[in-house]
């Protein structure tokens, strides 16, 4: 018979499946030759499956992409800009947090009140709890058999800076913006559905069609993980009347708190944002603070790989 919580998670990541970039809000109730990349186009910049020589998913990966300049003092300064997905395997998390040792300052993202305190572990409780964001989430851990973000980031490190809204300045920016979570969730069900009737990205129906395969969480994985992948590029759906809430003035207010890092003297900064939020924020940080790319690494968030752990970052 199957787990109750295992049916939640199939539920949730059919639902979830077109609004996997959203971060949820608190405050309120191999070899080298398996290491190649498949040929990116623009909406892969930040987040890519990865492949074998054979043309088989290997990983789900995303990136820290670096950009830097030489000041009017000729201090270098370097901002690296390190995507995630809020779940992933427990080996993903701890290789970010040894990364984010060696950043004067790691700009994160939550939609929280400000003086927020992120304790270790992320405070969940076991169960299925009553908020349906952290309840879907459950579901999807479950489901996929990989872990919360916030359960093993530790966010108590003193290098980290809050540069995100508060709920307040979500709530009125949206307002302002004639924004709701309503037309937000029927444009996602819209374009999920238009990408799957042309053959793009993952199928709901393989997300369902998993729990009958002998390797549950593997097989989900891969429906799911096209499905994510595609979510830069789909990010254009959550536009107001001046840009979105949930893209532009929430990196708006990132860079704003970037600014300030900087002028407190601090040289080797980090952003650490779903990676749906970075082709905008390269933007910003090309446009107006001059900077320019300078190099890339990938991490392996999931594996997809039937034959065992395999690993390795890349670079490109």
């Amino acid at each position: 018979m199957l787990n109750p919580r295992f049916l939640f998670g199939i539920l949730s990541l059919a639902l979830l499946a077109s609004l996997s970039g959203v971060t949820p809000v608190v405050g309120q109730t191999p070899k080298a030759e398996e290491a190649k990349p498949a040929t990116q186009n623009p909406s892969e910049h930040f987040m890519r499956i990865r492949k074998d020589s054979r043309g088989r998913d290997v990983a789900l990966e995303t990136s820290v992409t670096r950009y830097e300049l030489t000041d009017k003092e000729g201090n270098r300064i370097t901002v690296d800009l390190i995507g995630a997905v809020h779940i992933g395997e427990k080996e993903y998390f701890e290789k970010l947090n040894q990364r984010f040792e060696q950043y004067e300052s790691l700009l994160y993202e939550l939609v929280a009140p400000e003086g927020t305190v992120i304790p270790k572990g992320g405070g969940q409780e076991e169960g299925i709890p009553t908020n349906p964001i952290a309840a879907m989430q459950v579901g999807m851990k479950t489901a996929l058999g990989l872990e919360f973000q916030l359960e093993h980031i530790d966010y108590t490190k003193d290098n980290f800076v809050h540069a995100d809204m508060s709920p307040s300045e979500f709530s009125e920016s949206m307002a302002a913006n004639d924004e709701s979570v309503l037309k937000y969730g029927l444009r996602a069900i819209g374009q999920s559905m238009a990408m799957q009737s042309s053959g793009q990205g993952g199928s709901n129906l393989g997300l369902l069609m998993g729990m009958f395969s002998n390797n549950k969480e593997l097989r989900m994985r891969r429906s799911f993980a096209k499905q994510i992948k595609d979510m830069e590029s789909g990010m254009v759906m959550f536009q107001g009347k001046d840009g979105s809430t949930i893209i532009d003035h929430r990196n708006a207010k990132c860079m704003e708190v970037l600014k300030g890092e900087i002028a407190k003297g601090k040289r080797n900064i980090a952003i650490f944002y779903g990676a749906g939020h970075l082709p905008d924020m390269q933007n910003r940080l090309t446009s107006d603070f001059k900077m320019k790319r300078a190099g890339q690494d990938w991490y392996e968030a999931w594996s997809l790989s039937d034959r065992g752990k395999n690993k390795p970052s890349s670079k490109k």
